[in-house]
């Protein structure tokens, strides 16, 4: 059960992260006025552009990678917890 409640915290975080991702595009987006500087496309982007976005797609990834590591711990004490009871 442990290795399953491991596979779930995988799994929602790479959701939360895409979910993450498809915000800050959109939040972006919303304040410039321009697409998200990603390298795909053929538009030039200032360096400055590029770095803040870079620092705050970073942030938000780091903080949904903590919280969702943090929820699979508590995860996995509460089903010790309970394993001990039974």
């Amino acid at each position: 059960m442990n290795l399953f409640i491991k596979l779930l915290g995988t799994g929602i975080s790479l959701g939360a992260g895409l979910v993450g991702t498809k915000l800050v595009n959109a939040v972006w987006e919303k304040s410039t006025g321009k697409q998200a500087p990603t390298g795909k496309d053929d538009t030039p982007t200032s360096l400055r552009s590029a770095l803040t976005f870079a620092l705050i797609s970073a942030s938000v990834s780091t903080i949904i990678q903590v919280l969702t590591n943090r929820g699979t711990q508590r995860a996995i004490a509460r089903f010790a917890k309970s394993a001990d009871v039974v």
